[in-house]
C-alpha cells in the first residue's frame, strides 16, 4: 500500500513509463517544468505495442515496471502510456510507495472546461474501448460531444521510425477523413506516440486542431508534486536514466524528435 513519501526522499528520482518511445513526449514538457527533478524512464519496447494487448498482459507489465521503478527509489510514477491508464490505472494506483500520475484521468477535467460541444479522440484499440476519455470528460461536462476512434499501427509507425513514410501518410489521412465526418472542434492525440505525427497530421488539417495532452499533463504534475511539498529544492547535478526491454539504440534514434538521449538506454529484461 502507498505511504506518504517524506522531505528527505525529495532529492528521489521521478518515474515514467510507457510502451516505447511515446512517454518522451511527456518527459519532455515535464522536464522542461521541473528542471532541478532526478528522472528514470522505462520504455517496453519488448511488449509493445500495448494497445493490442488484453488487460491481463497489461497489469503483469504494468506491475514489473512499477515494481521496478520502486526498486530505484522512484518519488512518483507517470503513467505516460494512455492505454495503462485507461486500462489498469485503478487496479494499480494503491499497489506502491510512490505518487502515481495517469495520463487521462489527469487532464480530462481540463479539457472538458474547452469552450466547444465536440471533441475527438485518437487512440490505441485498449484505450478506445475503455471509454475513458469519454467518461472522464463527461464525469465533467456531460454536454460534451466525444467521438473515438482506435488508430491501428499508429504506434509501430512512430517505434519503427516511419513519421514521414508514405505509410504514415496514408495511414493518418484514412483515420482523419473517418474522424472529419462527425466534424469535432478538436481531436486529442490520446496516445502520447501520436504527437511524432503531428506534422502529418496537419497536412490535412489545422495544427491548432490537435490537442497534445502532454503539455497539460505535465502542468498539473508540476502543481500536484509542488503541493504534496514532493520538489527537489536541492542544488547540484542531476540525473537522467533511461532503460528499454528491447532495442535500446532504435529507442534512442526515435526519441531523438522530442529529446536527446545521451547514452544508449539501458536494456532490461524484467
Amino acid at each position: 500500500m502507498r505511504t506518504i513519501i517524506n522531505k528527505s526522499n525529495n532529492n528521489n528520482p521521478i518515474g515514467f513509463f510507457d510502451s516505447g518511445v511515446g512517454g518522451v513526449t511527456v518527459y519532455e514538457q515535464v522536464k522542461k517544468l521541473l528542471p532541478n527533478e532526478n528522472y528514470l524512464y522505462f520504455g517496453d519496447t519488448k511488449n509493445m505495442p500495448y494497445g493490442e494487448k488484453s488487460q491481463t498482459q497489461l497489469l503483469e507489465f504494468a506491475d514489473k515496471i512499477f515494481k521496478f521503478l520502486e526498486d530505484k527509489k522512484a518519488k512518483a510514477v507517470i503513467m505516460a502510456c494512455n492505454t495503462t491508464s485507461a486500462v489498469v490505472y485503478e487496479k494499480l494506483k494503491n499497489n506502491y510507495n510512490f505518487e502515481v500520475y495517469p495520463i487521462i484521468q489527469s487532464v480530462a477535467k481540463e479539457i472538458s472546461t474547452l469552450p466547444i460541444k465536440k471533441i475527438g479522440v485518437f487512440a490505441t484499440h485498449a484505450t478506445i474501448n475503455t471509454h475513458c476519455y469519454k467518461t472522464e470528460i463527461q464525469k465533467h461536462n456531460p454536454n460534451m460531444e466525444v467521438i473515438e476512434i482506435a488508430c491501428p499501427g499508429w504506434v509501430k509507425i512512430v517505434e519503427n521510425g516511419q513519421e514521414k513514410s508514405l505509410e504514415a501518410e496514408i495511414a493518418v489521412k484514412e483515420k482523419l477523413e473517418e474522424m472529419q465526418k462527425f466534424s469535432p472542434e478538436k481531436i486529442i492525440l490520446g496516445c502520447t506516440h501520436y504527437p511524432y505525427l503531428l506534422e502529418v497530421l496537419s497536412k490535412f488539417a489545422q495544427k491548432e486542431t490537435f490537442i497534445n495532452p502532454s503539455i497539460e499533463f505535465a502542468k498539473i504534475i508540476q502543481q500536484d508534486l509542488k503541493a504534496k511539498s514532493l520538489l527537489n529544492e536541492t542544488i547540484g547535478e542531476k540525473f537522467e536514466k533511461f532503460y528499454v526491454s528491447k532495442s535500446p539504440e532504435n529507442f534512442k534514434k526515435s526519441a531523438s524528435m522530442f529529446h536527446e538521449i545521451k547514452e544508449i538506454p539501458e536494456l532490461v529484461n524484467l
